[in-house]
């Protein structure tokens, strides 16, 4: 039977290699033969493993879930690999990624949901679009959006994120879009910082756009009780509050989107977006690479602050 393959073979191989020599590309049987012997390249290997690899990330798994780091392009996932340790160029991730058809979500338009009390009185902006802070807890900014249920119904989810390392300190869920939401959220962010030994200390500014729910006059006292000066934005301009903007997007098209890995299935209540905005928030917090700190995490960002400075100050001291 073996004999009988190996001849089969070679008859259909000689004429096409016969073929090709008459139109200038010379290639013996023998040549075809050698390759079918040659055992897999270093490079073929390689793709064979790292492939596995990446399936883990963007293929689901038996319960139908993904890797939330699915959601990432070649460029995060090639770091992704590298933080864990796996030496590989971004080419090659790029090309098993194409070769496969994963790639990562892009990003869709962001609905207003704020919306201006022209009677109300607002506070100054003291930000003026300069979003970079030295230092955790120095500027932190909000806003809210919603989330539609499967019964076409609304829940609203309002952020707190610190703009030092964009980590998301003070979050809440609510069926209401009064100001008791985003007042929720501002209680969390002091809880959170005081908690981890950080309390705020009324000199932290809280900068949000000019919906009413951040002008009303419960908004603020609950900012001041928190140790938050308020900052508000000039109205209608997506601009004045760009990295809250930002923060909201990241959180549509990553955990809200019908296929998103943080989906358990149909949104039918409150509990199921507090759940999902719960696994993000960590997820997001604790693993997100942000580009923009180096391909790192939030809270990693921080503590290399924190690290940094208590070197620092070691030193001094000695």
């Amino acid at each position: 039977m073996c004999v009988h393959r190996r001849a089969s073979r070679s008859v259909r191989v000689a004429p096409i290699c016969r073929v090709l020599t008459e139109h200038g590309c010379q290639i013996a049987p023998r040549t075809f033969h050698a390759w079918l012997k040659r055992p897999p390249s270093k490079r073929a290997l390689s793709d064979i493993a790292l492939t596995g690899v990446l399936a883990g990330y963007y293929e689901p798994d038996q319960a139908g879930r993904r890797a939330p780091e699915s959601l990432y392009g070649a460029v995060k996932m090639w770091a992704t690999l590298r933080r864990q340790g796996i030496e590989v160029a971004r080419c090659t991730v790029e090309r098993l990624m194409r070769a496969n058809g994963w790639r990562g979500v892009t990003r869709r338009r962001k609905v207003r949901t704020t919306i201006a009390d022209p009677a109300a009185e607002r506070a100054a902006d003291l930000v003026d679009r300069q979003f970079g802070a030295p230092a955790p807890s120095v500027l932190l900014v909000a806003d809210f959006t919603y989330v539609r249920l499967a019964c076409g119904m609304f829940v609203y989810t309002a952020f707190v994120i610190d703009a030092y390392a964009g980590r998301i300190v003070g979050w809440a869920c609510s069926t209401s879009k009064s100001d008791l939401l985003v007042r929720r959220a501002i209680r969390h962010a002091a809880q959170l910082r005081e908690r981890e030994g950080k309390p705020l200390q009324g000199k932290v500014i809280h900068h949000s756009d000019a919906g009413s729910q951040y002008t009303s006059v419960c908004c603020g006292e609950t900012l001041a009780l928190s140790g938050l000066i308020p900052s508000i934005g000039s109205v209608g301009d997506a601009y004045d509050n760009a990295l809250a903007e930002t923060t909201i997007g990241l959180y549509k098209h990553e955990a809200v989107r019908a296929d998103s890995p943080f989906r358990r299935g149909p949104l039918r209540r409150l509990a199921d977006v507090e759940l999902l905005t719960a696994d993000w928030v960590s997820w997001y917090n604790t693993d997100r690479i942000m580009h923009r700190l180096g391909r790192i995490p939030p809270i990693e960002y921080e503590q290399i602050h924190y690290a940094q400075n208590t070197a620092q100050s070691a030193a001094a001291h000695q």
